[in-house]
């Protein structure tokens, strides 16, 4: 090391000038390499993760901010399915439901001819029953009679309304209606489970 530098020493000045020149400048790049570099790569480390927890932050103050608002929608949405429910029928109550709908039939004064459900159409969370209704009687008499099933608490849809007369006695004209009337009923939990995989596996194929 003494003749190393004994030797720098003994050089004329202008190479002394350059050595110690280049020697500071490997001095700085160790330094960058070793102390500065992974400084940086930290810092940009850090500054990215910084960055994330600040978004995360700043999402989660939003949701608190509006959680006041969303549970307060929760409870009006819960409200309004619950009201849904309500009105549909669940499978129990559908014998009855047809029942009634042709008691009112009979007591509007009509002779029902045909008084038919098919098979029920399945949706994600309710079932439509759809009924073939064949009935005779009076003008009046058939608009009485969808009158009364427009007022029943269940939903009943009254289509495909046909008339065509069936009888003309005297001043007396019978008409022979023909309809489609559909109700609906709420899917208990297994057949909503049943539907959704028979979905999932119409899909796959």
């Amino acid at each position: 090391m003494n003749r190393f530098m004994q030797d720098i020493l003994e050089r004329p000045r202008q190479q002394k000038i350059g050595i110690l020149a280049g020697a500071i400048v490997l001095l700085l790049l160790l330094g960058y390499f070793y102390a500065y570099a992974p400084t940086a790569d930290q810092l940009a480390r850090l500054t990215e993760e910084l960055a994330s927890a600040e978004a995360e932050r700043d999402k989660k103050r939003a949701v608190a901010a509006n959680l006041p608002r969303l549970q307060r929608e929760l409870v009006e949405w819960d409200a309004k399915v619950k009201a849904a429910m309500a009105q549909l029928p669940d499978s129990k109550e559908i014998p009855e439901l047809l029942s009634n709908l042709s008691t009112k039939a009979r007591e509007a004064g009509l002779e029902i001819v045909l008084f038919r459900p098919r098979p029920e159409a399945f949706q994600d969370f309710y079932a439509e029953i759809p009924i073939d209704i064949v009935v005779r009687g009076g003008f009046y008499n058939a608009l009485t009679f969808f009158d009364e099933v427009g007022r029943m608490p269940r939903p009943v849809n009254i289509d495909n309304i046909s008339l065509k007369k069936y009888r003309d006695v005297a001043d007396s004209v019978t008409l022979e209606i023909s309809t489609l009337a559909t109700t609906y009923r709420f899917l208990d939990e297994a057949e909503r489970k049943r539907i959704a995989d028979e979905k999932k596996a119409k899909a796959k194929s």
